[in-house]
């Protein structure tokens, strides 16, 4: 006879081959293949996917995957912290701060409490809701940049060094191009930098973004690239691009022209090399080593999941400090992902 008191319980989330699914909902977070019920954490590729019955999803975000996966998806938009009850399981969603409209999905069912993150960081970029740690008893987060060679700056010196760079390039004759990744990066660049150094134009697939988001958020004025901008409108000039324009010949109208990129890899020298880029800003819409570390004890969590990035590295150190943490895999693909974006609505 067998002793139901005795077997193993069911975790409240489990990963299997469609994603991160609540059983006692029959409900998946943020799934890489198409399932009848989905809570979606933010717009970017590897986390909103084409193909699911329902969507549910932050009100700012609604907009934002209309856009990417089209208006005629079944979509339903809630607030933060307003709680939504399916099968007697409680969810709700607080601010990530990754970026607009990107939330940390709390799941919560008979007495015990989960918290997925999707993509988060602890830096207010003035563009996103900022990150709010929530209790829990089990945390899943992301690990994209768990190493401790990671340590941003403060934003604000970076973006000194990014409207310093663009006037020192307009002095020469040369034209600014800033790569940075359609949704996130893009807005968040274009929020500081300073319009009285010169003109802010756009490659079309981050003026289309922009577009869907500035009723969220004041920016800059943009002047979207097309077929009849000149070369000499553009001299001197900022030009923000998706890193796919990089090398196409869409760029070839902006000689002469001086590169920048702005992501958490420029970190490392070789990777500004491998892109050819002349300069590197190292700026992400991801926690660094010390966000991660201090975010996960804000939750109070004895358990943790680590699903992407440098998974092992970085949940072996968090079971060094006591914490009950393992790794599991995911399609989630952090700024990779973000670049795979990029290569969907270029043109």
């Amino acid at each position: 006879m067998i002793n139901f008191s005795q077997m193993p319980k069911q975790p409240l989330l489990q990963f299997n081959s469609k994603g991160i699914y609540c059983a006692a909902a029959k409900v998946y977070l943020d799934p890489w293949k198409p399932v009848d019920k989905a809570i979606i954490s933010h717009g970017h590729a590897d986390h909103s996917r084409w193909g699911h019955k329902q969507y549910i999803t932050h009100t700012s975000n609604v907009a934002i995957i209309k856009h990417r996966l089209g208006q005629d998806i079944n979509v339903n938009g809630v607030k933060w912290g307003e709680q939504f009850v399916i099968n007697n399981v409680k969810f709700s969603l607080f601010p990530a701060g990754h970026i607009i409209g990107s939330s940390q999905i709390r799941v919560e069912h008979k007495g015990e409490v989960w918290v997925f993150t999707g993509d988060y960081k602890t830096e207010d970029d003035g563009i996103a809701v900022p990150y709010e740690p929530i209790k829990c008893h089990s945390f899943i987060t992301e690990c994209t940049f768990g190493l401790p060679a990671f340590k941003w700056l403060p934003q604000k010196q970076v973006f000194n060094d990014i409207n310093n760079w663009w006037q020192d390039n307009q002095d020469n004759g040369q034209t600014s191009v800033l790569f940075g990744y359609s949704l996130g990066k893009a807005q968040r660049l274009l929020k500081h930098l300073d319009p009285s150094i010169g003109k802010i134009f756009t490659h079309a697939a981050i003026e289309n973004m922009t577009e869907i988001v500035r009723p969220l958020v004041h920016m800059p004025e943009t002047i979207r690239i097309t077929r009849d901008t000149k070369k000499e409108d553009l001299k001197g000039q900022m030009v923000l691009a998706p890193p796919s324009a990089h090398g196409s010949p869409w760029i070839k109208k902006m000689v002469p022209y001086v590169t920048g990129s702005a992501s958490g890899w420029m970190t490392f020298r070789g990777a500004r090399r491998r892109r050819a880029i002349d300069k590197g800003f190292v700026l992400s819409d991801h926690c660094d080593w010390q966000g991660l570390l201090s975010s996960i004890k804000a939750t109070g969590a004895e358990k943790i999941i680590c699903t992407h990035g440098y998974t092992d590295i970085f949940s072996r150190f968090l079971q060094e400090q006591g914490y009950d943490a393992r790794t599991e895999s995911t399609q989630f693909e952090g700024e990779l992902a973000e670049l795979e974006t990029q290569k969907e609505e270029a043109s």
